[in-house]
């Protein structure tokens, strides 16, 4: 059997995006990390939690405060949730009056939940 060197050509080419396939697909794999702290799912806890210390605070926080509490509680997932910030929390506080319209600070959440 012969081969020409179109044949030959084909070959290494066929081989060589299969290799390169092989090589590209784990950056091509869509997998969530341990650590990841976008999903819904996060989100919700990260709420669940807001509203759990704002149940248990007596007087309205400040964003700093609130920030701080949520930090420090004891059922706050510190390896997860590393990333977690001031600024994650307005963001979080910004979602949380855009799906409820009646609520527009920390204070009338504090107050919806008392």
């Amino acid at each position: 059997m012969k081969f020409d060197t179109s044949t030959w050509m084909m070959i290494a080419f066929v081989v060589a995006m299969i290799l390169s396939g092989w090589k590209m697909y784990p950056f091509l794999v869509n997998r969530t990390l341990e650590d990841d702290d976008t999903g819904e799912d996060s989100h919700e806890y990260l709420v669940a939690h807001m509203h759990k210390v704002l149940q248990e605070t007596p007087e309205v926080p400040t964003v700093q405060e609130l920030h701080t509490t949520m930090t420090q509680h004891q059922d706050f997932n510190k390896e997860k949730y590393w990333r977690f910030n001031q600024n994650k929390l307005q963001q979080l506080l910004y979602k949380h009056y855009a799906k409820h319209p009646h609520l527009g600070s920390i204070g009338d959440i504090h107050k919806e939940l008392h």
